[in-house]
Parts: structure tokens; sequence; C-alpha cells
């Protein structure tokens, strides 16, 4: 059965087949006409940061080598937490296989190779570890300069989060993306920008319209009233 491609995305590809970063952008443009000022929750909500999911502390067992956590666990540290089932880190390729070896040495089973690189792994909770493996220019320089989320566990900076998340180029990472940076300060926009602008700059425009979007999620009265009240 032929199925019929909607105008909308055969303006942008004739035979319905999109790029990863043609979909991220037909999304956000989606949303961009949807979006109403103050349809995200109350700045108190919003500026809430928790550690309240049990993951995995691995400080002790990677003591001495660099990594962060990345994807939906690091987002926490950026926007109000929220469930997902697994948590990711992300490692140097060069130190990958001995931090697979000091997992397995620490009880976790190596269940599978990752589609990028990288080892699925199960602690002895059962809980599931995404290890992956980074190579790229700027991975040396996140995990010099981590974050930290509640927990107090090594978090990737926005910028570099930002920047997987783009570079993942999934449906699912535009909501959040669009929430991070709407809370982050202009300051950590600009940091966000920067990092972009150097590894990934034909992803500038969409940044600009994430921003947008997370902006338009805090506009309400209520929110500007807390706003001014914080001012004072």
């Amino acid at each position: 059965m032929t199925v019929k491609i909607p105008p909308p995305i055969a303006k942008i590809a004739p035979d319905g087949n999109m790029t990863p970063r043609q979909r991220r952008h037909f999304m956000i443009e989606m949303a961009k006409r949807r979006v109403q000022p103050g349809s995200g929750s109350a700045l108190e909500f919003l500026h809430r940061r928790t550690a309240l999911e049990k993951w995995p502390d691995l400080r002790e067992i990677l003591d001495g080598i660099p990594w962060v956590v990345v994807g939906s666990v690091a987002t926490r540290a950026y926007m109000p937490e929220r469930k997902t089932m697994d948590m990711d880190i992300l490692v140097h390729t060069k130190d990958g296989q001995e931090v697979v070896a000091r997992l397995r040495d620490a009880g976790y089973k190596i269940v599978s190779p990752l589609v990028v690189p990288g080892f699925l792994t199960r602690s002895p909770k059962g809980i599931e570890l995404d290890v992956i493996f980074g190579d790229a220019k700027w991975v040396r320089q996140a995990l010099a300069h981590p974050n930290q989320d509640k927990a107090g566990y090594p978090t990737i900076a926005l910028p570099y989060l930002v920047l997987m998340k783009l570079m993942a180029n999934r449906g699912r990472d535009v909501g959040d993306m669009s929430s991070m940076l709407g809370l982050a300060t202009e300051q950590e926009r600009d940091a966000v920008r920067r990092v972009i602008a150097k590894y990934s700059p034909e992803d500038l425009d969409d940044l600009e319209s994430l921003v947008f979007l997370g902006k338009k999620e805090l506009e309400s009265p209520h929110n500007k009233t807390m706003k001014q009240k914080a001012k004072k």
C-alpha cells in the first residue's frame, strides 16, 4: 500500500525520506507554530532541581578516569527531573576498555555493543547503564569541565549536552533542549552558542528556534510576577 506523503513533508523531501536533521527542523517549526505563551509550568517548579531517582554511583569505580553523565539523566541538572529507563555516561575512547573492565570487576554485566561506539551494561541491581565512547574534538573539553547534579554526579555541561542532542537528531530531544535553553541564563545560552558555532554551525538556526520555544513556555502573568519579585 502506498502511503501518501503529506504536503508539508513533501515540500522538504519529495520522496518522504527526510534526513534526521530535516526531521528535527520540521518538528521545531511545527512546535513554533503551536507554542502558546505560558504553556510551561510555574517557575518555582521549573527551577527545582532534584536527584530523586537512584542511579548507580560510579565515582569510586571509575576513580581517576574522566567520565560524565549524559542523556536523559543529565537533563535533571538543567530542568525538572523526569523518569527514564537507563543511565548514560560518556568516556573518552582511549579509556573505554579500562572502564568496561572496572565495571565488570564491580559486578556489572556487559550485555551488548551499542549502535554508537560503546556498550550496554547492567548493574548488579539490574539497572541498565550505557557506556558511550567518544573521541570527537570536543569530548576532552566536555570531560575536563563537568557540571554536577544534585546527587553530586559529574554531569556534562549544558553546551555539550545540547551539542550531543543536536547531533543525535532525535525528535524527542526537541522538548528537552527547548526546556533547558528556556530555563538557562543568557550567559549560559551564549556559552551554548559558542560551542554550537564551533562544532556544529549548521545547527545555529535551530538552536535559536529552540531558545525561542523555551522562552515562550515561560511567558505568563504568573511567571512575570515571579521574575519581578525575584529581582527585588
